[in-house]
């Protein structure tokens, strides 16, 4: 377990001892006569601790440390929902004995067995100190239903279970976080039991991770729809809102880490749950508020359930068992459409039962296939198999190229199944709003709400991170749209009085669209309708707010607008999941020169592939300029040999003077030739310092004439230096091999932002670019440290730049070189360095003291023009202090 792992561990266990310890002292200290503890005071230090399980949990999900993440996350929701409840019954929303019962029933039932089944499997999987807690705190969990039901069964065997789960919380956690602070030198006894291996983590791996609780969401969900038709509880009402509120947000969180697992399908699964959460949550409290049970029109749950069965198709490629699970949510939006009081009938309520029974089931398979190596077996490869001896089906190959970002660097999923499909529900949920009488009696405003609003804005992020500019400020706008007009129209603020604001807003709304509508131009036809058909919706909008609405305008325009969303979402989860064949989006009905990512104009192709290497490295002999991955951020090359090139790179790239390219080589022994015109300290420390990230800075000399750069030798470094570098990077060094040594520069124009993925350079280029190595984004942001060895053989360097390799690691290398070429001893410069540390310093070279070099050098400073042994001294002062 690394250090970090054991401070996250140490937060969630220690964060558990304490909210036992505060239950245990409430239901010891607690009588009829004398509360010690206010409900009020219990539920909102009962939300802190749950904030901080959920932190935990999340951390401990990245660290793929699975059951101990599912049991903090788990105890973070029940915290949540049952603190939420006591807050409710502080404020005297709840009051009486038997209201109590019926609010904390039905939730404490459901994660009552959602902590049996994570102890079952943690007990199956040796981790002692998990099941322990997780029994600890299911059984308390029973005791209190039974404390409930039975007001002689007493409080004692609650705080008892509490009680021994905070001693043995206290004991490990504590004991972790020494671990931690001591770096490992002091361990208590027993520490053993909580390092036990995990499986290797795979993708899957990753979002299984947090399935498991969304799976324990939707078991909650069922339980307290289930207890009516049961007759546990008498029907659903305000204190079951918490619960049904807490499985949604919980739901949304499971959904953006569904999209960090890059699990496009199950990320739209749980976006759909969380809906229905906060559709019941809603229903329950309108009833309460205004004692009528909400009507729910048919559309939007019909809808719901095509959506649900087409995801569960997809979903058939991973399995049988999700596919399965997801087809009793068909069946639960059917259900829904057919009961015009849903949530309270019947119908509704037995599907939700059997839901119950089939998420325990499936969070048993879900949490065992996670940590044990020895899977249940749920037909993953069947549906692959099939496909694979067919000619008409290509499944993608799950790889990074499936999800790479349009621009920059993301760690998310595409997240425009969901997007267009949550447009769908959105525009059909309002196409039975023609009603007079009191909006909220008809359940309109989650369908559109969450959706339309919440899921959407979601969505807009999501895309937003991952460079779709357009896409995201489709979503983003939306979404607010959405979100406004569902609060506004069917939340009952609207009003009999049509509002003159609402209609200015409204036009706002739709110039914004406008802008949008001439951005998708440029991207493909369909969505380009689908916004354009948004804009009519607006309009329906502004037509209703100055009560001009033609009869059945709106019914017709949204309905338009929800079947273009549609075959948007259904292209977008097919061609997520097949290479062949694909939904077309249609070619932009505008094209513009550069735009696009320029792949028909100069070929781009993967830097994984040597075949793709060499075909760039031919472009390149025959006095082609191409963009290239490297260890840091894309950069634009020319091969020296070809001068004709480097002049052409220069120029394209609008190179200002102070902006001299640089030398790069695959390795020392391309200077091998020449090195008799290079100093021996400054060879060896161009030995030990590459392959790197750092680029030297050395006194220019004849040798560059025998790289054949000839006349265009003036572009690269200044007429007194050039930089030089050997970069660290394997596709660099395939290409520098084949060509030769080259001249770079960075691959934007001179004053922008360094270029961090492919689709950027011929965006930032255009034309004159000849050919692309795609890699996706860049694995580092920062640019190469740039080091002045100008004065080297005076024992002085410099740094211009400090960047992806630290100082304080050049100067050692330095150091160790010079302890080489002295025998141990420093030589004339330390020395006087040291023992005059007030000396002046002397100034770094002329030539680029004021100037920046390839990639965006950034300009000297007096500190950064130190003397070797300054440097390393204030290196080591920074690290005393750090540690």
């Amino acid at each position: 377990m690394s250090q970090s792992d054991s401070l996250h561990f140490s937060i969630g266990i220690l964060g558990i001892s304490g909210g036992s310890l505060l239950l245990l002292v409430k239901n010891y200290a607690d009588s009829p006569e004398k509360v010690f503890i206010t409900d009020t005071a219990l539920g909102v230090l009962l939300l802190l601790f749950a904030a901080l399980l959920a932190y935990a949990g999340v951390l401990r999900i990245q660290s793929h440390r699975s059951l101990f993440a599912s049991l903090c996350l788990t105890v973070s929701a029940l915290w949540s929902g049952s603190g939420l409840v006591h807050i409710l019954i502080g404020q005297n929303i709840i009051s009486g004995r038997n209201m109590l019962r019926d609010a904390m029933v039905p939730g404490l039932a459901a994660f009552t067995l959602a902590l049996l089944v994570i102890c079952v499997v943690a007990i199956l999987h040796q981790e002692v100190v998990l099941s322990f807690i997780a029994l600890s705190i299911c059984l308390a969990c029973a005791h209190q239903i039974a404390g409930l039901a039975d007001l002689g069964f007493g409080q004692t065997a609650t705080a008892a279970c509490y009680l021994m789960v905070c001693m043995v919380g206290a004991y490990f956690g504590s004991g972790r976080l020494l671990c931690y602070v001591t770096q490992r030198k002091v361990q208590l006894p027993g520490m053993s039991l909580l390092n036990k291996d995990s499986v290797k983590p795979t993708q899957s791996q990753e979002a299984n991770d947090v399935a498991a609780v969304g799976i324990i969401m939707n078991l909650l969900s069922a339980s307290v729809l289930a207890c009516p038709l049961l007759g546990v509880v008498p029907k659903l009402f305000i204190a079951h809102v918490p619960w049904l509120w807490t499985a949604g947000v919980f739901q949304l969180g499971v959904c953006v880490k569904m999209y960090r697992a890059m699990d496009t399908l199950a990320a739209t699964f749980y976006g759909f749950t969380s809906i229905l959460r906060f559709t019941e949550g809603y229903t329950a409290l309108v009833a309460d508020l205004t004692h009528q049970v909400p009507y729910s029109p048919v559309p939007f749950p019909v809808v719901l359930s095509v959506l649900f069965f087409i995801l569960a198709l997809f979903n058939v490629q991973g399995g049988f068992v999700n596919p399965i699970y997801q087809l009793f949510f068909v069946a639960y939006s059917i259900a829904i459409a057919a009961e015009p009081q849903s949530f309270f009938q019947k119908g509704t309520q037995g599907v939700q039962a059997a839901i119950f029974v089939t998420s325990a089931c499936v969070l048993f398979i879900t949490l065992y296939n996670t940590v044990s190596a020895n899977k249940i077996p749920t037909g993953a490869d069947v549906f692959k198999k099939l496909v694979a001896h067919s000619s008409k089906f290509v499944l993608h190959t799950h790889d990074k190229d499936l999800h790479a970002p349009y621009l920059g660097y993301s760690k998310y999923a595409d997240a425009d199944v969901l997007g267009h499909a949550c447009s769908v529900l959105a525009a059909f949920s309002i196409t039975a709003s023609a009603t007079s009488g009191n909006p909220l009696a008809m359940l309109i405003l989650p369908w559109a709400v969450v959706s339309g609003g919440v899921l959407q804005l979601l969505c807009g992020c999501v895309a937003f991170a991952r460079g779709k500019t357009l896409e995201s400020t489709t979503f983003i706008l939306h979404g607010v749209m959405w979100a406004v007009w569902g609060l506004t129209r069917f939340g009952g603020l609207y009003g009999d009085v049509r509002s003159f604001h609402v209609a200015v807003g409204i036009i706002s709304f739709m110039l914004f669209n406008v802008l949008v509508t001439a951005g998708a131009l440029f991207l493909n036809k369909v969505w380009f309708v689908y916004a354009f058909t948004f804009q009519l919706i607006l309009i329906s909008f502004l037509l209703d707010a100055v009560g001009a609405l033609p009869r059945g305008y709106d019914i017709a325009v949204t309905i338009l607008f929800g079947l273009v969303g549609f075959y948007i979402f259904l292209a977008d989860i097919i061609n997520c999941t097949f290479k062949s064949p694909q939904l077309p989006f249609g070619d932009p009905l505008i094209k513009l020169r550069g735009f696009g990512g320029g792949k028909d104009s100069c070929p781009h192709l993967s830097a994984r592939r040597s075949t793709s290497v060499q075909q760039i490295a031919e472009i390149m002999k025959n006095g082609g300029i191409c963009g290239m991955p490297t260890d840091t951020v894309y950069v634009l090359v020319a091969a020296c040999n070809r001068p004709q090139a480097v002049e052409k790179a220069y120029r394209v790239k609008k190179q200002a003077k102070e902006r001299p390219m640089s030398l790069w080589i695959s390795s020392i022994k391309q200077l091998e030739p020449v090195r008799q015109q290079i100093s021996p300290v400054l060879w060896d420390f161009m030995e030990a310092a590459w392959p790197s990230s750092i680029s030297l800075v050395i006194a220019r000399a004849p040798w560059m004439d025998f790289f054949g750069l000839g006349e265009s030798s003036k572009y690269i470094g200044t007429p007194q230096s050039i930089a030089i570098r050997n970069p660290d990077c394997t596709v660099a060094t395939h290409l520098i091999n084949s060509v030769g040594p080259i001249a770079v520069t960075s691959a934007n124009p001179t004053g922008e932002a360094d270029t961090t993925h492919h689709n950027q350079v011929y965006a930032k280029l255009g034309d004159k670019v000849d050919g692309v190595l795609c890699d996706g984004p860049s694995p580092e942001n920062i640019a190469s440290t740039v080091v002045d060895c100008t004065k080297i053989e005076s024992g002085q360097i410099g740094f211009f730049r400090v960047g992806l390799i630290p100082k304080s690691k050049v100067l050692h290398i330095f150091e160790e070189i010079q302890k080489r070429h002295k025998h141990g001893q420093l030589n004339d410069a330390f020395e006087t360095d040291i023992t005059d540390p007030h000396r002046q310093q002397t100034d770094s070279p002329t030539d680029l003291s004021e100037t920046n070099t390839d990639s965006g050098f950034g300009h000297v400073t007096p500190a950064d023009s130190l003397s070797s042994v300054d440097l390393s001294q204030s290196d080591r002062q920074e690290n005393e202090n750090e540690s």
